[in-house]
């Protein structure tokens, strides 16, 4: 039985998300912890159902097992439907021509059936990635207005900042005249955003004319075929808050900017939730030494020394004389007593022992790869363990078991890095 839907949603969740280092090492990149008790996924998922968009297909491949039981059935976004709601598409084996998903675009046309069976007029292709509130509603609206066959969410960007981006050229009726790819000298300042609603039968034919093409990718292939073949294309302007964390200093950035006085990115706004799976469900625990400013604090967590300027995920344990600022401290993690932590980002389930000092001392280049842990901070990859009282420096990775013996007279110096099995 084919079951008619005017929009559905394909949501690209695959990625590993290798710029954000450590933390993708063991989960896909969609599936890593934002804002305390959320995952950077819940976003666009909300998206969807703050949107009308009740049939989302999320496409995954690497490391998917901590996305796809966060995901589960779709109960927290009311996804758990009969018909339609949230369908986990992984690879998998055919009788010929079996194949990874090999760019964003083949990830689509691979699962043609998926889509076939609901018979749609209009398909929303996203990034798993990507933290905004956003109204596909209005976006299909203009869709529709235009009479477009695609259309591209674009955002406006400092002219020079053009050229890190696909810029999309368009005429004053917002038609898309021309479009580059990270442009030298850039002739327009609209960013595309990875955001597309593609009229079912374009999408079909331009999939199918191009399945053959080696890593299938849509600003490659896709959208380029549209074009050239008369298929009119849209840009759709949006003006809100849209963040890449795609690197350890965008994520720190975009977290940080949850706490500010007036922050720009609100996760209190009544009328746009952002819902989240929630395993927590024990009240936060304050000691009477505890102080906390500033700082968001998921539930389950016991807060006994002092917060500042930070955001604690669930089932957090931060002991007594212990003061935290400007950090990320994950779902899990447990902190002694008497540690000053400063500009950390900690993954899940670390364990800091009594007395560590983290992020102290000079800005030193890091060793291993200063293009990813930069700017001071600290990062600890996910169930790491940290000894008694040692001092580790900024700009330095942590990860695995690691004990005395790895901190010559317990130190680490700033830029170095040390990872254990």
């Amino acid at each position: 039985m084919i079951v008619k839907k005017e929009m559905i949603a394909m949501l690209l969740a695959g990625g590993q998300g290798s710029r954000l280092g450590i933390l993708t090492s063991k989960v896909a990149k969609p599936a890593v912890s934002f804002g305390g008790k959320y995952r950077i996924i819940d976003f666009p998922l909300s998206n969807c159902i703050n949107s009308g968009v009740d049939t989302v297909g999320v496409l995954t491949q690497y490391m998917p097992l901590r996305l796809n039981s966060h995901i589960g059935i779709g109960i927290p976004w009311d996804l758990d439907k009969n018909v339609g709601g949230v369908s986990i598409l992984s690879p998998y084996e055919k009788s010929h021509d079996t194949e990874w998903y090999t760019g964003t675009a083949n990830a689509i046309y691979q699962n043609m059936e998926y889509m076939e069976s609901y018979n749609p007029d209009y398909v929303l292709i996203l990034s798993g990635d990507h933290i905004y509130k956003m109204d596909y509603e209005s976006m299909l609206d203009y869709h529709k207005e235009k009479g477009a066959d695609v259309t591209i969410a674009v955002m406006p960007v400092p002219m020079e900042e053009a050229s890190r981006f696909g810029i999309m050229i368009t005429d004053e009726d917002r038609k898309i005249v021309d479009f580059e790819e990270k442009p030298e000298h850039p002739r327009s300042n609209l960013a595309s955003m990875g955001i597309y609603i593609f009229s079912w039968t374009a999408l079909k034919e331009a999939l199918l004319a191009n399945k053959s093409q080696p890593n299938l990718d849509f600003g490659k292939h896709i959208i380029p075929y549209c074009r050239d073949n008369g298929r009119p294309l849209y840009a759709w302007e949006f003006n809100g808050y849209w963040k890449d964390v795609g690197t350890l200093t965008s994520y720190w950035e975009a977290n940080m900017e949850l706490i500010d006085i007036v922050p720009e990115f609100n996760l209190y706004e009544e009328f746009w939730k952002i819902y989240t799976k929630s395993q927590t469900v024990t009240p936060q625990y304050f000691g009477s030494n505890s102080a906390v400013e500033r700082t968001i604090i998921g539930e389950g967590s016991e807060i006994y020394g002092q917060v500042y300027n930070s955001v604690i995920g669930c089932d957090v344990i931060i002991g007594e004389g212990t003061i935290v600022r400007d950090s990320i401290i994950m779902n899990g993690t447990v902190i002694g007593d008497n540690c000053r932590l400063e500009k950390v980002i900690a993954a899940e389930n670390v364990t800091i022992a009594d007395g560590v000092v983290l992020g102290e001392g000079d800005y030193i280049e890091n060793d291993t790869r200063p293009d990813i842990y930069r700017d001071g901070i600290v990062t600890i990859g996910e169930g790491t363990v940290i000894p008694d009282s040692v001092t580790i420096g900024r700009n330095t990775l942590i990860s695995g078991h690691t004990v005395e013996a790895d901190y010559p007279d317990g130190r680490l110096a700033g830029g170095r890095t040390l990872v254990k099995e």
